[in-house]
């Protein structure tokens, strides 16, 4: 800082003391001088007295962020000195976090191990719901699923088919023009379950029946290879080339 208080006090008539005090910054110790100015008949006293401040490592830190204009006025100086210290780690924290793994790489997906189940107890099988509204589907689906895990019924997985849509078409009377008349879009949800026992079986399969609402078509089955087959999707390009390279 450098700036000028002026007058502080007066003693005597004859005479008058002023004080000033002035700030100086310097590049490595402020120094606070303190310079009294004595008026007389006989002629002019001055002295000067400085007194250091030894405000030590911290104060050199703090100054460094201001810059000094010619004029003597302050401007502050918004740079970040804390990332040249040693000592100072302030906002850092990845050192504190543990070593992130890498990204693991996808794999193909790979059919489990179908159970053909035992004399007592059925192996794998699909509970296949499907029906025109998308509402009484979904629900239904969910019903089956929470009263499987109620009735400690074992639950592989619960997944949704790809929706299929079915054109209606009419022909006229009098020739073979053909006109569309509707669509008709089916969803299908599919809870797949194993280790039923042969003697509660139809205990549950008469439960699920008789909680199947209008316009959905129950079917349970076992399971096979062809029904997971058809969740995945068909690359015809990717069949061609590997045709051509055959």
């Amino acid at each position: 800082m450098s700036a000028a208080l002026g007058k502080v006090f007066s003693l005597g008539k004859e005479g008058s003391v002023f004080f000033s005090l002035v700030f100086k910054s310097s590049r490595r110790n402020p120094v606070c001088s303190i310079e009294s100015e004595s008026k007389e008949k006989a002629g002019q006293l001055t002295g000067s007295w400085s007194v250091a401040l030894g405000c030590g490592r911290n104060w050199r830190r703090a100054k460094s962020g201001w810059a000094e204009q010619d004029k003597g006025s302050l401007q502050p100086n918004f740079q970040r000195h804390y990332r040249s210290m040693p000592t100072h780690g302030i906002g850092r924290y990845r050192h504190l976090l543990p070593p992130e793994a890498p990204p693991k790489r996808k794999n193909h997906v790979e059919m489990k191990e179908i159970d053909p189940g035992t004399e007592h107890q059925y192996g794998t099988l699909n509970i296949v719901m499907t029906g025109y509204d998308i509402c009484l589907v979904e629900h239904y689906a969910q019903y089956v699923h929470r009263l499987c895990n109620k009735l400690s019924v074992n639950v592989v997985e619960s997944y949704a088919m790809p929706t299929k849509t079915i054109e209606l078409v009419l022909t006229g009377e009098h020739g073979s023009k053909v006109r569309v008349d509707g669509h008709l879009t089916s969803h299908q949800r599919v809870v797949q379950i194993k280790q039923l026992t042969a003697t509660f079986s139809p205990i549950f399969l008469e439960i699920i029946q008789n909680n199947l609402p209008e316009g959905v078509h129950l079917l349970v089955k076992e399971h096979t290879e062809e029904d997971f087959r058809i969740r995945l999707k068909v690359r015809t390009e990717l069949d061609e080339l590997r045709a051509k390279l055959q």
